[in-house]
Order: C-alpha cells, then structure tokens, then sequence
C-alpha cells in the first residue's frame, strides 16, 4: 500500500524526473517509509512506500527487473500473490524478494496486460518495458486503489492522488462543468473519466490502459459483473444462497489477511464490520483490535454506536479502543481531512474516519473495514420500491438518489459553468440500459456497485486511511463475492430491511441484536446541522474572494442557504436537505473549502 506518480512523454523526449519526484513528494503520507525514482528514456516513476509485505529493501519501489526489462510502481495488495509466485517459480521464474509487487511483474511477464485477471486483490500500477517504451497502466475491478491522470502536449502524468498530479505542476484547474453537473446531482458522485478539474482524469476501475511512445492508446476492461440470474443456480433455496454467501465471505476475510503486519479491524457496530470480526475469530484469530469513533449529539441525533460495538467487542474478546470525538476538536480535523481528499467528498463520515485513522496507525498498518456491503447486498431504503419500479426504473431511483433535478440546477450554478443537457440524468439513463442487468433492481445495483461504491464510500475510506499511512482492505469488495452476489435474486437481498441473505448468513456467526437493530450511519451530527462554528466554516468559505472570483454558484442562491440555516432550526429545514437528508449548504460549502484547499 503505497503511492505513486509518472509520466510519459510521446513526443520523443525524456520524462521530467524532477515533476515525476515532487509528486511522489507530496504522498509522503501515504508512504512514510520508503521513497524512490525511476526514469529510463520517455518515462519516469516515483514512489512512497508503505511496508506491508516484504519489509525489507529487496520489496523496494519503483522495483526494476533487468533480466525481464521491466519496471514497476505499484499500490495495493494482491491477496493470493502466494499461489501465483508457486505457479511462476514453476514456469521457471527467479525471485529475489518476497513481495507481490515482484509477482505482478513476473506475471506480466508470462501472462502479458491479461495477468490482471489472474489477481485477487486492490492495486494500481504503472509497469514500463524498457525495450519497447510502452507504458501500461491499470486499475483493480472495483477501483479500490486509485489512478489519476493528467493528459498534456506530448506526455502524460499520472499519479495515485489527484493533489499530486496538481504537484506536477502544468495542469488546467478551471472547474469541470459535466464533473459539477454529477457533484450537484448524482450525490456528489463523479463517475470517471471526470473529475471536478478539467486538467485531470481517473481510469476507470477494471481497465488496462496502454500507451505507446508515439502517444497511441488503447483501453481494454477485463471485467464485467453480470446482475442476472444464473441457470445454474436456478434450484437455489435461499438457505443455498445463504450458505453460499457466508462461504465466499469467509474467503474474501481469510484472503485480507495476508500480511507482514498485524491486521486490526475498523468496528462501527454494524451488521457489516461486525460480521467481519465474527469471522475473523472463527479463523482464530485471537486478541484481535478493534477501533470504534463516536461524536457529540446535535439536534437530538446520537453520535455514536458504541452500544453495539461494545457487544461485539465483548463477544469476541477483541481489544477494543474507543475514540470520542468532542464538537470542538473536530473542527480543526475538519479542514485537515479536506486537505487530504483526492476529490471533494460530502459525506460526514469523512472526517471521522480520518480521526479514527489517526488513532489506529498509532498501533496498526492494516485494518479490515465494512464498506461496500450496503451496495452489494441492497442494504439502502431505494432498493425495496425498485422491485415494483415501471420501464427500466431509472426515474424511481432518480427519485429517491438524485439530490436535484436538472431544472434546480439552473437556481444554484452560475450560468457560464452551467452545461445546457442533463448529463447525470443521461449518465444514469445510458447505464440502466446496458445489457446484463436483469431487473430496475439489478440495475440500481449495478450502478451503485460499479459507479457510486468506488466514487464515494471507497474513495473515502482510501483517502481518510491512506492520510494516516494505513491500509484498509474491503473483504466485502471481494470481486468473486461481488459476482456471486449480483447473481443473487434482488428479493432475497432486499428482504428484512435491506440485506437479508447477508442477516439470514450472519446469524450464525454474530449476535442478532447487532442483526436487528436499526440501521446506523457513520454519525456527524454537526455537519449536518451546520450550526455555530461549522455554518461559519461553510459562509467564510462561500464568501472568500477565491469564491467570489470562480462565480461557481449564484449569490442569491447561496444567500437563502445561509439565511435559512442561521434561522432557528434552519439547518433541519426540508428544503435544505436532499432527498438522502444530505444538507445543501454543506454540498456548495465543501466543493469551495477543497477547492481553496488545494490553492485553487
């Protein structure tokens, strides 16, 4: 786990290694214990490393094999690098290390850009062959591990974060007007190739993308999840796809636990986390550390869980640190977890993980973490009306997911960064028509699982642990549990509240008043009342002069906001939230406070 940058040039001339290292510079973060260069003709790579596996140097990075003329930087695990090194050493392959970072250059080697399917795992890498000048580029199926890019005449610069291709210098910051369309629509969720600046882009997840020295590119996506039932599996009772699901989950826990590090647990209290510390005991592991936050209660809505991760902790024995979060500190690791976003991310939850992260890598470099598991296993309250949804059911789920309409676009952004088509509606109506989903439940699965899973709840946990030089894996994201559960009648996943084959699994594994209570959200009460310091946070912000020059929103628009929330009880107000209770304010405010963030 680690981060990296580069560039290739394709105009014939010699990468810009000092670029190339002041972009790994600034991820030091990400990768406190070791740094490196390599440039070699039209490419460079840097590197921030964070010893996971192979603690020694011979795991180094950018890590260049001379006998196979290939070189690599590379971010993430693979999980079953084991079996993989066994299969190459057999096919006559020497090693010098034992990390995965040296397997993945092997198995290029044999199996050429198909090898990524052969992976298990997160990761993104950049591999260079020396002989030729390619340069190919690759993200995991589910985009765990990031990869940001930034197009210029004659190369391209890439790098795990988005502020550290800004650090390259060169890059066109204007606002994306299609990535702010998405930001204020699709629930602050920018699908890729966009970000919300112009100058940068991301690869999609499962996709290799090569790019020749004469700057040609091509793109191949490897994987497909298809959200239709399986012939196969036609006689499955629901106990059968119970059994399946526990099994597959067992595997996706075992595998994340590859490590030259101890492997702690991030425990909300949740079904989800719950369920993984469950299964970790039941693979022995002992003493295991657990990690739970809470925050102050605001507007009579609790701030914390630790009733139900006191249970958990308490059933299984694990050593169990709680953190409490008072109002007052959490303002100033408000702006310091900004800062560390790759991209602007609304969600509260941001800020207490980022807290929680800080705490944990005082004693772990490896946590397991719940996310993903809602969006796979219909855990969300618009999945149930999506059984009964008329015509393909993207205008229910635009409904109850869409914090506005295309219309009330045209109210809150300035006319010269407004597009003139609906391009989140168009986004979400072009992908509920791509085969391979069976059922307008199937389809919101889909979307939320390959498109708003990686854009929002994954970025963030990347993000807020990576700021700390801490690795969270996601056993929930396993891609083989992923397909399985796409296969999954939407019924059966929908049932109990959401989750039901999940629940009907865990039974056998966790305590049922962890199954059956209602369901919780990681809690920030104070972001989204926006009272006090945090309103004055948001209208300092909306009113700088860096603000004011960028004409982002119109004033008007942006006086109501704060007119209504300095009103008593204003920040509860139903016209100032969104259809997910998001508050607006909090959406204009924090694109403004990452964009000044980054000198914007």
């Amino acid at each position: 786990m680690c981060g990296f940058s580069g560039e290739v040039r394709t105009d014939g001339g010699f990468a810009d290694t000092t670029a190339v290292a002041r972009m790994a510079e600034s991820m030091g973060r990400r990768g406190p214990d070791g740094a490196g260069i390599y440039a070699q003709g039209n490419v460079s790579l840097g590197h921030r490393r964070l010893k996971i596996i192979d603690l020694s140097e011979r795991a180094a990075q950018p890590m260049l094999d001379p006998e196979l003329g290939l070189a690599i930087a590379f971010n993430g695990c693979i999980y079953n690098y084991p079996e993989l090194r066994s299969e190459l050493e057999q096919a006559g392959y020497r090693f010098w290390s034992h990390s995965d970072t040296e397997v993945i250059v092997k198995a290029y080697h044999r199996w050429g850009a198909r090898c990524v399917e052969r992976f298990h795992g997160m990761f993104a890498f950049a591999l260079h062959e020396r002989d030729t000048g390619r340069l190919v580029l690759a993200r995991d199926r589910l985009g765990i591990k990031p990869l940001y890019l930034a197009p210029g005449q004659g190369r391209v610069r890439f790098a795990s974060t988005l502020p550290a291709v800004l650090a390259g210098g060169g890059i066109d910051t204007t606002v994306d007007p299609v990535a702010l369309h998405h930001y204020l629509s699709f629930h602050s969720v920018v699908p890729p190739p966009h970000t919300i600046l112009s100058g940068v882009r991301k690869l999609p997840p499962a996709t290799v993308r090569t790019v020749e020295p004469d700057g040609r590119e091509r793109d191949e996506k490897y994987w497909r999840p298809r959200f239709e039932r399986d012939p196969g599996k036609a006689d499955w009772t629901a106990r059968d796809w119970e059994d399946a699901t526990l099994e597959a989950l067992r595997v996706a826990v075992r595998r994340r636990l590859v490590a030259d590090v101890p492997v702690g647990v991030l425990l909300s209290g949740g079904l989800d986390s719950s369920l993984i510390v469950g299964l970790l005991a039941e693979e022995g592991q002992r003493d295991l550390a657990t990690f739970s936050v809470g925050f102050e209660s605001v507007g009579g809505e609790e701030g914390d869980e630790f009733k139900y991760s006191d249970v958990v902790a308490e059933e299984f024995g694990t050593d169990h640190h709680q953190l409490r979060i008072a109002t007052e500190e959490m303002l100033p690791a408000l702006s310091e977890a900004i800062e560390a976003m790759s991209e602007p991310m609304v969600s509260h939850d941001a800020v207490g993980f980022y807290l929680l992260s800080k705490e944990v890598a005082k004693s772990r470099k490896v946590v397991q973490s719940g996310q993903g598991a809602d969006e796979v296993f219909a855990g969300y309250h618009w999945y149930p009306p999506m059984l009964e949804a008329a015509g393909s059911g993207v205008e229910t789920y635009r409904e109850a997911f869409f914090d506005r309409d295309h219309e009330e676009m045209a109210r809150v952004v300035a006319a010269r960064h407004l597009v003139d088509h609906d391009a989140s509606g168009a986004f979400a109506q072009a992908h509920f028509d791509r085969p391979g989903a069976e059922t307008p439940a199937d389809r919101a699965l889909r979307i939320d699982s390959l498109v708003m899973l990686v854009d929002d709840p994954v970025k963030r946990v990347d993000n807020m642990t990576m700021a700390w030089g801490l690795e969270a894996r996601v056993p929930f994201l396993d891609h083989e549990l992923v397909e399985l559960a796409a296969q999954c009648p939407p019924e059966l996943k929908t049932a109990q509240d959401g989750k039901g084959v999940l629940k009907d699994a865990a039974r056998r594994v966790i305590p049922s008043e962890v199954i059956d209570r209602p369901k919780g959200y990681f809690p920030v009460p104070a972001l989204k009342y926006l009272q006090g310091p945090y309103l004055e946070l948001v209208r300092e912000a909306l009113h700088a002069p860096a603000a004011r020059e960028r004409g982002l929103f119109r004033p008007e628009y942006v006086d109501e906001l704060i007119a209504g929330h300095e009103r008593p009880g204003g920040g509860t107000d139903p016209q100032h939230l969104t259809p997910l209770r998001g508050n607006k304010l909090w959406q204009l405010g924090l694109l403004e406070l990452w964009l000044q963030a980054q000198d914007l």
